[in-house]
């Protein structure tokens, strides 16, 4: 797999392309996005093109360092992931010990943080000294569902790729169910058909999260639309001018409170509470 093979978000792997291609490689990256963008596999392509033996943008898909990625044992990549619901300082102490070495078959080690968020603090303090002063030719890809977790010292010294979720085929079912639901909520429809609704997408937890995701990017984009007139930062830029229209239907702090209200029911679901209860109580707040 290459960046060609990626569906979605195209403007941001060919920002990535021709970094590579110019040589102006950062020493640090950060991908943002949903948990419906396969956030891994862009962040071990870009890994791939930036140690491919060919410098062509791209994975070449024949060279050693290719054929290694492929295989999944390259030396010179080092994954961090989370040890139980977080990422402890012990995992972020170990790989500084690995790239004070010299990378093994290449001239780079490349290093990728999985779900970065959820670092602690004492972990993204002793990140912050390896972005600072980073090992000659090192290359760190932090992946993250949302920035808000990291601390500012970090995104200070990353380039942001903010991975667009409407971009992806996968998406659009989860999304216009999110809009039919956020529909009937601004219309006040009854509580028992809202959750006839919502319940499509409760079989399990997996299918709640993703519907989750798209209805925080739905109230998220009509937030935004109130201050972004050309709609630059919206996601759902082909519905510009229906999100515009919409967002002048929510008063105060609703927007707000919404979102609020999905990112407590995205905490409930992580810490297995019952998947219909959780969706229900989000709609009972959501409502009142």
């Amino acid at each position: 797999m290459s960046f060609h093979d990626i569906i979605g978000n195209e403007k941001v792997v060919q920002r990535m392309s021709q970094a590579i291609i110019s040589r102006n490689i950062s020493h640090a990256y950060l991908l943002e996005g949903d948990r419906t963008i396969d956030k891994l596999s862009i962040a071990e392509n870009l890994a791939k093109a930036i140690l491919c033996e060919e410098v062509t943008g791209d994975s070449c898909e024949r060279c050693s360092s290719c054929m290694k990625m492929n295989h999944g044992n390259h030396e010179d990549v080092i994954y961090i992931k989370a040890e139980g619901n977080s990422i402890k300082d012990e995992s972020i102490e170990e790989m500084q010990g690995k790239i004070r070495n010299k990378p093994y078959s290449g001239d780079r080690n490349v290093v990728i943080v999985k779900d970065a968020g959820t670092m602690t603090l004492r972990a993204q303090n002793r990140l912050l000294k390896t972005l600072e002063e980073p090992a000659p030719g090192t290359v760190l890809i932090l992946l993250s569902e949302s920035m808000e977790n990291l601390t500012q010292t970090i995104l200070s010294r990353c380039i942001i790729y903010k991975l667009n979720p409407s971009q992806m085929p996968e998406y659009g079912m989860s999304m216009e169910g999110a809009i039919l639901i956020a529909d009937m909520l601004l219309e006040k429809a009854a509580f028992y058909k809202i959750s006839k609704k919502i319940s499509e997408f409760t079989t399990d937890r997996e299918t709640a999260i993703e519907l989750l995701d798209a209805l925080e990017n739905w109230y998220r984009d009509l937030a935004v639309s109130t201050y972004d007139v050309k709609g630059h930062l919206v996601f759902q830029t082909e519905r510009r001018k229906e999100i515009q229209k919409r967002s002048r239907q929510y008063k105060g702090d609703a927007l707000k409170d919404a979102i609020g209200a999905i990112e407590q029911a995205r905490n409930d679901l992580n810490r297995n509470l019952n998947i219909n209860y959780t969706m229900k109580n989000m709609i009972l707040t959501l409502i009142t």
